[in-house]
């Protein structure tokens, strides 16, 4: 069926009966065959319609996390066009950029799914670890194309990428992909939950060290050996395949620095009554602040 002005042209039908061998049908007016389309596809999408066929997402959609993990914000077979978002944060204290990969496929772990695109977000705000809140959109629109934009929810810095997620991907490439997800979704789990315990397990490694940083001297000497010695087993043990290992090193670790998380909430809460008088503080509990 020949649509479209340029299939007016004689050599344009040509080509497309050599190509197909046979006739194309021509019939029809194929300017105005665009613009009855275009007005149904419209009512469709906005007060509704009997003959409405909706488009889905054939895979899911979502962002790289930390461990390699894939975080999906859009899942398959949603109907488009359609808006989803998740919030994020930082990894590490004073972290300002943060790399959005998004990616495409059912698996768990980054590399068995394709890679759409990369933008950074820069200009986070320098926080603790965790502190920051970063809201990622997927939105999908009626023609297929995905844009992902992250914004930093404190200063409003913002990137945005589009995308095609159907570009250069065949039904048969989809077909495998979905078959993949499926006879592997066990082990995928499987190397999931290592992936998280193993972030987990790091995180707390690196909330331990930057603790000692500031208030090393709460603790003897002793007492600092005993930690080093687990956040050593907490780093050895996530270069291993064995989650319950890992598990059992992040509990010895919280219990190595339980005597030190004490102290030093001990010395946060006289730093902050610190210069505060008793008529103060009797004024501001009866306040009930």
């Amino acid at each position: 069926m020949l649509v479209g002005g340029s299939t007016r042209v004689p050599l344009v039908r040509q080509r497309v009966a050599e190509l197909f061998g046979r006739e194309p049908l021509a019939d029809i007016n194929p300017d105005e065959v665009v613009a009855v389309g275009a007005a149904l596809q419209a009512e469709a999408l906005t007060v509704g319609a009997d003959t409405l066929l909706l488009d889905v997402t054939p895979l899911s959609l979502g962002i790289e996390t930390m461990g390699s993990i894939v975080e999906k914000v859009i899942p398959r077979n949603t109907p488009i066009p359609v808006a989803m978002a998740q919030e994020f944060t930082t990894y590490q204290d004073g972290q300002a950029a943060m790399l959005i990969h998004v990616v495409q496929g059912e698996r768990e772990m980054v590399e068995q799914n394709r890679s759409l695109a990369r933008f950074v977000l820069s200009g986070i705000p320098p926080m603790t670890a965790g502190a920051a809140r970063i809201r990622v959109t997927f939105a999908v629109d009626a023609d297929g194309l995905l844009t992902v934009s992250a914004r930093e929810t404190t200063t409003g810095v913002e990137q945005e990428v589009s995308v095609k997620p159907s570009y250069g991907l065949t039904e048969d490439e989809m077909a495998v992909m979905l078959r993949d997800s499926m006879e592997h979704a066990r082990e995928d789990m499987e190397a999931r939950v290592l992936a998280e315990a193993k972030v987990e397990a790091i995180r707390s490694v690196l909330a331990v060290r930057s603790a000692l940083t500031v208030d090393h001297d709460l603790l003897s000497a002793d007492e600092q050996n005993a930690i080093h010695a687990a956040l050593n087993r907490v780093e050895e043990s996530a270069k291993g395949s064995d989650r319950a290992d890992v598990q059992d090193a992040a509990a010895a670790l919280e219990a190595a620095t339980k005597t030190f998380a004490e102290r030093r909430m001990d010395r946060g809460i006289r730093n902050a009554l610190a210069g505060v008088s008793v008529e103060r503080l009797d004024t501001s509990l009866g306040d009930g602040q």
